[in-house]
């Protein structure tokens, strides 16, 4: 059987913790920087809350950014937002995408509704 200690996990995890710092809200799932922060982008939240890693569900390790509230993101283009990137815009690299659970409709010069909670998420070794 493989084992990888709760540090290995939480170092990795903790890349987000520590280099992400801008959350866009995107018509479909980026690939790369470039289509997360531009030709997908529908909106963004600078500064998102990116706790340190913890105990995953059902196992391994995660971070559970908490749901964002109404009015703290701007929308900058009208469509369906299908997915979450988050980016380190200093080093210009996505770090990771997540599929909105919920998606929705958002329109150029609104505010974001309110989200749940983002999981990303290593799960145990098997």
């Amino acid at each position: 059987m493989s084992y990888l200690n709760d540090r290995v996990l939480d170092l990795g995890l903790n890349v987000l913790t520590t280099e992400a710092n801008a959350l866009h809200i995107c018509s479909a799932e980026p690939s790369t920087y470039a289509q997360a922060t531009d030709t997908l982008s529908l909106g963004v939240i600078t500064t998102p809350t990116v706790p340190v890693p913890a105990a995953g569900t059902p196992d391994g390790r995660a971070v559970t950014i908490a749901p964002i509230a109404t009015s703290t993101g701007e929308v900058t283009a009208t469509g369906t937002a299908t997915h979450y990137a988050l980016v380190d815009t200093t080093g210009e690299r996505l770090l990771a995408v997540v599929a909105a659970t919920s998606p929705q409709a958002v329109t150029e010069g609104n505010t974001w509704g309110t989200t749940g909670a983002i999981t990303i998420r290593i799960p145990a070794v098997a």
